[in-house]
């Protein structure tokens, strides 16, 4: 029950009470009072009579006054406690928006210095205090990303230039090579939290032009299909109808990279990758389809989450940083798209992306 509910049902349960002590004052000013001040004795049936009419007078006074009265004090007491309680349902709406990148964006008062006044005042603060946590831990991440580049170039250089020693022998070079791989994974982990730090404070530009969607899709197509012949999977592209989109060319091709890739890594070997994409309700509707391991339905809404796997029994025998679907919404979102995961375990995982159509081909339907 809400408090403007509450508040009601006491307001009205004080006014019926308070008409029924007017009811019982005025039996007792116009029926009692009058009786006992009355001279000599009078007959049982005037005595009823008098009654009857006393009755109906306080009938009348309280049907005719305070009827209407506390019809009109209930509506006015619903009216100011809708009007007191305002603050609180703008203050709800305001704060169900807040998420942490609008940490920094106070929330309106109303500043007549009453308690919904001052709890505003207090939860501007601590969300300031949140921003601030934010700002540090992405400044962090920025500084020891850009700290750790230096010495991994470095260990790298050093790498290819023993690999280039003739005389090396043949354990001792697939070790370094083992190890070669190592430092090109901690590199991609490296960039990849990078971009998502930047991301995240908005320091990533976008371009925004024309884009030939359905090109990109078999450009990438071309790609995975390199990718996956060595693990035995099949490309395949079921449609692919000309759309133009406004955005990045680079990170849209990115975008479709990381999820063919995970497409492909994510299979069983021997399966299948398919590719489709259609025009549907002002959008280009691009989906990967998969026919993998699945993931687990406790585990599906969790795949967006920076190094997150989704299949815990492969994650050491995957190759990646766990970054790539964290990238990939990134670049969803900052193109206004949607993008989400379907998965039915042991058979198939479906990733459709939605993207905003503009002008006139945003009447495809």
């Amino acid at each position: 029950m809400t408090i403007r509910t509450r508040l009601t049902l006491w307001y009205a349960g004080i006014l019926f009470v308070s008409l029924l002590a007017m009811g019982l004052l005025s039996y007792h000013e116009f029926v009692s009072e009058p009786r006992s001040r009355a001279l000599g004795g009078e007959a049982p049936e005037q005595e009823i009579a008098e009654d009857e009419g006393g009755w109906g007078e306080v009938s009348r006074i309280l049907f005719g006054c305070g009827v209407p009265a506390g019809l009109l004090a209930l509506g006015g007491g619903w009216w100011l406690m809708r009007r007191a309680l305002a603050p609180v349902a703008t203050l709800t709406a305001a704060a169900e928006r807040i998420n942490d990148r609008n940490l920094g964006e106070p929330l309106a008062r109303t500043g007549n210095g009453d308690e919904l006044d001052r709890l505003t005042e207090v939860f501007n603060a601590m969300t300031a205090r949140l921003d601030q946590s934010f700002q540090r831990i992405r400044e962090f991440t920025l500084h020891a990303s850009h700290e750790l580049k230096t010495p991994l170039t470095v260990m790298r250089g050093e790498l290819d230039t023993l690999l280039q020693d003739p005389s090396l022998a043949p354990a001792h070079r697939e070790r370094l090579l083992s190890q070669l791989d190592e430092l090109d994974r901690l590199a991609q982990i490296v960039d990849g939290l990078t971009l998502l730090t930047k991301a995240d404070a908005g320091q990533v530009p976008l371009a925004r032009e024309p884009i030939q969607l359905d090109e990109l899709v078999r450009d990438a197509l071309a790609d995975a299909e390199i990718l996956a012949q060595p693990r035995g999977v099949r490309m395949r592209l079921d449609a692919c109808k000309p759309l133009t989109v406004l955005g990045d060319r680079h990170r849209l091709r990115q975008l479709l990279l990381n999820l063919t890739d995970n497409a492909i890594k994510y299979n069983h070997p021997g399966g299948e990758v398919r590719l489709a994409l259609h025009g549907v309700e002002h959008c280009a509707v691009l989906v990967v389809t998969n026919t993998g391991p699945g993931i687990a339905p406790e585990r599906l809404p969790r795949v967006f989450e920076p190094f997150f796997r989704g299949d815990a029994s492969h994650s050491n025998a995957v190759e990646g940083c766990g970054l790539g679907l964290s990238i990939a919404r990134w670049i969803v979102r900052a193109h206004d798209g949607a993008i989400v995961i379907a998965s039915v375990p042991s058979n198939h995982t479906t990733v459709t992306l939605r993207l905003p159509l503009p002008g006139p081909e945003g009447q495809l339907t």
